[in-house]
């Protein structure tokens, strides 16, 4: 029997999906997750159509039950019938052969010899010998009649026992078809169930994940902001300290300034070795307008990354930019407003704002952009970052590595 279109799917899903196993060992958790989604979505589909076809193999198998059932009770009315017109036509026959055995071999007066000496005029004679053949014609379309009627009804019974096999046979081929899809469909929702079992613990898996990655950045960023701490109290120390010697240190005495002023080339030569002590503006200036050398970014907003943890997790909403649902670029301004800063809702919008940074040099709270600045996310060191990947998933951490060759570059606000 030919494959249906169903089996054909079924076959090159299960030779895709064999295909395919040994690319899914290498691939992310996401990938792995969507690609078992869309495993039990085909298998959904499977068990969907199977589901329309038993039920009409099950509504055909039962009107061909009903209709042999019907055509069985018709049998046995016809059988009984055709009992009913043997035995009548058995009467008629042995009445008909009781009526010839009579005129034959009775004394009375209705044999023909009794006809032909106990009628005195010919018209008598005929009279009689009708009377007498008539009765006797009468007998004969009786049998004639029951025999024709036994014959009908044993046609239509032999008709109806044709008809009772075949629909036997039908009913047979129905049940037969019923029960292989019943088996196929068993099997299939045995399937779904394994997958979507597999794509639960696949999930529970990646939440786990999710939480201990978390847990990571969570402890990372907690410690480069104690680090950041220390240095800038190590740093307002150090400014303390250099202000007390600065105002310990004895002032210039008059003798050295008596004699600068009483000689010309003395006064000059001050003149030209004042500038080291106190740097010119210009100096300063130049390199607070160098904006490529690691040492002037801006500091940025590591806090930022710690805001974004707070909502892994958040279901990926398309224009969504609140914790009931976020997509890219909503999140990263939702986040940022908690700082006071106001972006706008636009992913390639974000990236003309800010300073552009290194992917060497990438601080948490960074904003790193991908696939032609249609995707944003917020950096949040380790090479991660968090972000609202797309529909039907949701805010979570992911590697920068992940997106391979789609990285864009980096904004730091």
């Amino acid at each position: 029997m030919p494959l249906s279109r169903a089996t054909l799917t079924w076959v090159l899903a299960a030779g895709c999906a064999a295909v395919l196993a040994g690319d899914l060992a290498a691939a992310t958790p996401k990938q792995r997750i969507e690609a078992k989604q869309a495993q039990a979505k085909a298998v959904l589909a499977q068990v969907n159509d199977l589901d329309r076809r038993f039920e009409a193999s099950v509504e055909s198998w039962d009107g061909a039950r009903i209709q042999l059932a019907a055509t069985k009770r018709e049998l046995i009315s016809e059988r009984k019938e055709l009992a009913a017109a043997e035995r009548a036509r058995k009467r008629a026959v042995a009445r008909v052969r009781a009526r010839l055995v009579a005129l034959y071999e009775s004394d009375d007066d209705n044999t023909a010899l009794g006809i032909l000496l106990g009628s005195t005029t010919l018209s008598n004679i005929i009279d009689r010998l009708d009377t007498a053949q008539e009765v006797a014609q009468a007998d004969h379309q009786l049998a004639v009649e029951a025999t024709r009627a036994r014959d009908r009804y044993a046609q239509t019974a032999f008709k109806a026992n044709a008809l009772e096999q075949q629909q036997q046979a039908t009913v047979d081929r129905l049940g037969t078809e019923r029960r292989q899809i019943s088996s196929m469909l068993a099997e299939r929702r045995r399937l779904l169930a394994s997958v979507q079992s597999e794509v639960v613990a696949m999930q529970a898996a990646e939440a786990h994940r999710q939480a201990e990655l978390a847990a990571a950045a969570r402890e990372r960023l907690a410690r480069q902001a104690a680090e950041r701490l220390a240095e800038q109290e190590r740093a307002r120390a150090a400014a303390e300290a250099a202000a007390k010697a600065k105002a310990a240190a004895p002032p210039p005495t008059t003798t050295t300034a008596t004699t600068t002023a009483a000689a010309p080339a003395t006064t000059t030569q001050a003149t030209t070795t004042a500038p080291v002590i106190d740097p010119p503006p210009a100096t300063t200036t130049a390199q607070t307008s160098t904006t490529t050398t690691p040492q002037t970014l801006p500091a940025g907003h590591p806090e930022a990354a710690q805001i974004a943890l707070r909502y892994l997790g958040v279901k990926y909403v398309w224009g969504g930019a609140s914790p009931d649902g976020f997509d890219c670029s909503g999140l990263v301004m939702y986040v940022y407003a908690q700082l006071g800063i106001a972006l706008p809702h636009f992913a390639a919008a974000q990236y003309a704002l800010g300073v552009a940074v290194p992917r060497d040099q990438l601080q948490p709270g960074d904003l790193v952009f991908f696939d032609g600045l249609d995707h944003v996310g917020i950096y949040i060191g380790g090479g991660e970052m968090v972000h609202a990947p797309q529909t039907g998933d949701v805010v979570k951490i992911t590697p920068l590595s992940a997106f391979g060759d789609r990285y864009v570059g980096a904004r730091r606000i």
